[in-house]
């Protein structure tokens, strides 16, 4: 095998170093005719598969531009029969990025990337992006990813496609909740004491912030100073998004109430998932338009929270709450405040409607 040249790729202008044979050698050398840099941009190569597509990828930042597209095409066409030993192969990490883009419309060849230990993980990250669902649970699955790369968290949180199972699956790896507690709608975890509560605080919000984690690692109903809750939302919006899940766990109401309308979906669910959570807390959430409809839907699939009759009628009266999951609850709800909804306009009229038909039901409407 022969070291080739250092190349600089279109897509992050850094300088990569690859091993390829002397034969694919004289197809990427930087004095290669051109002749001969043309035809192997076909394809037309008697390479090993993971050679191919390693000339190609070089070929893509070729000065010549009609090189480059050639060569680009030929990438993107590459038959099951060769593509696939690359796509589960030992293939450079920045050729199955380049790969990574070029299929991102074909699900097949991105679950087999998602699968491969080759692939780095700013392609992971980038691939938690796509809506592709069966890529999104593969990469869910992947805890030793999941805990080195919080790009990829932040990717999965920010993907409409993620899944519940899966933001579930990530706050286990991630210590928030245990694994009984994400099988049974429980929120049951080891509590820290105050102290211990603070030195993590601390670790998360960093040494100048020591007033800051000790406010936080207390539960009571004095209010924070003005200071110290700017404070804490300076500091918030600079968090990594593996900082902030931890803050949304360990940190007091404040924190809790600033984190579950953060727009990454682990996040907030980690804040509605906290153990130091209470049921005035949930009531509260259960009623604001403000939250997102997956923290909604984790408060309506809990047993325990559902049958305080706050948060029932809070989630059957917010438009934001899952329709299904609404009506479900107004058959649960007193007559004075079905009549109430019945005549609302604050609430979508499907729930309006419903709210009259199970009068009627019970022989009130």
């Amino acid at each position: 095998m022969c070291k080739g040249q250092e190349h600089v790729t279109a897509a992050k202008k850094k300088k990569i170093r690859l091993t390829v044979s002397a034969e694919a050698e004289r197809y990427v050398r930087r004095d290669a005719p051109v002749k001969a840099r043309k035809m192997a941009a076909t394809g037309a190569m008697p390479l090993p598969p993971i050679e191919l597509a390693t000339v190609l990828f070089v070929l893509m930042n070729d000065a010549d531009a009609e090189i480059k597209k050639t060569a680009r095409d030929s990438l993107q066409k590459l038959p099951d029969s060769i593509c696939d030993p690359v796509l589960t192969g030992a293939a450079h990490p920045a050729v199955l990025g380049t790969m990574a883009h070029l299929y991102q419309e074909n699900e097949a060849r991105l679950e087999k990337i998602a699968l491969n230990a080759a692939t780095d993980d700013p392609t992971i990250a980038f691939l938690a992006t796509l809506p592709c669902k069966r890529v999104i649970e593969i990469i869910g699955n992947n805890q030793e990813r999941l805990m080195r790369s919080p790009a990829i968290v932040d990717a999965l949180g920010d993907n409409g496609l993620t899944g519940r199972a899966t933001i579930e699956r990530i706050l286990t790896f991630l210590g928030v909740i245990e694994e009984a507690a994400a099988d049974n709608d429980g929120f049951e975890k080891k509590e820290l004491s105050e102290a211990e509560a603070e030195a993590a605080l601390l670790a998360v919000l960093g040494p100048d912030a020591k007033d800051l984690a000790r406010q936080l690692s207390k539960e009571s109903d004095e209010e924070m100073s003005e200071e110290l809750k700017g404070s804490l939302s300076v500091l918030i919006g600079k968090m990594s998004v593996f900082h902030k899940i931890k803050l949304a766990s360990m940190g007091n109401k404040e924190a809790r109430g600033i984190l579950i309308r953060d727009k990454n979906k682990i996040v907030a669910a980690a804040a509605i998932r906290s153990p130091k959570i209470t049921d005035n807390e949930v009531e509260a959430f259960s009623k604001s338009r403000q939250l997102s409809d997956d923290v909604l839907r984790i408060i309506s699939m809990n047993r325990e929270w559902t049958k305080l009759y706050q948060v029932k009628l809070g989630l059957a009266t917010n438009p934001k709450c899952p329709l299904p999951m609404a009506i479900k609850l107004l058959s649960l709800l007193q007559e004075k405040d079905l009549r109430q909804i019945s005549k609302s306009k604050e609430v979508p009229g499907a729930i309006a409607s419903q709210a009259k038909r199970v009068l009627v039901q019970r022989g009130k409407g």
